[in-house]
């Protein structure tokens, strides 16, 4: 992992790859990856003015997005935030953040 993650390394569309998830790891893949078939994936895009849009497999299987902001907190946090909220409704750890991969703990 470089000494100091910074934003434009995030800028981007990041796709669960849950088949190289471990114990205490999770793995997102850029969009362009060519997975294997899944039935659904999580998603989320870093968009470089904050923006951020959520994605993934809803109760009927159909793809749901939702959109809020997010934000480095920190030298390994990234929090993202839904519509006024002042806190963070999802906070990952980045262990690794790399061109072709992003690990975080679980």
């Amino acid at each position: 992992m470089p000494k100091t993650i910074t934003s434009d390394m995030l800028h981007g569309t990041w796709v669960h790859s849950h088949e190289e998830d471990r114990d205490r790891e999770m793995v997102f893949r850029p969009d362009t990856f060519k997975f294997p078939p899944s039935r659904g994936r999580a998603s989320f895009q870093l968009l470089p003015d904050g923006g951020l849009v959520e994605s993934g497999p809803g109760p009927t299987d159909r793809r749901e997005s939702r959109t809020g902001t997010w934000r480095l907190e920190g030298p390994d946090t990234l929090a993202f935030y839904q519509a006024a909220q002042t806190t963070p409704t999802r906070v990952l750890r980045i262990r690794a953040a790399h061109a072709d991969r992003l690990i975080v703990d679980r």
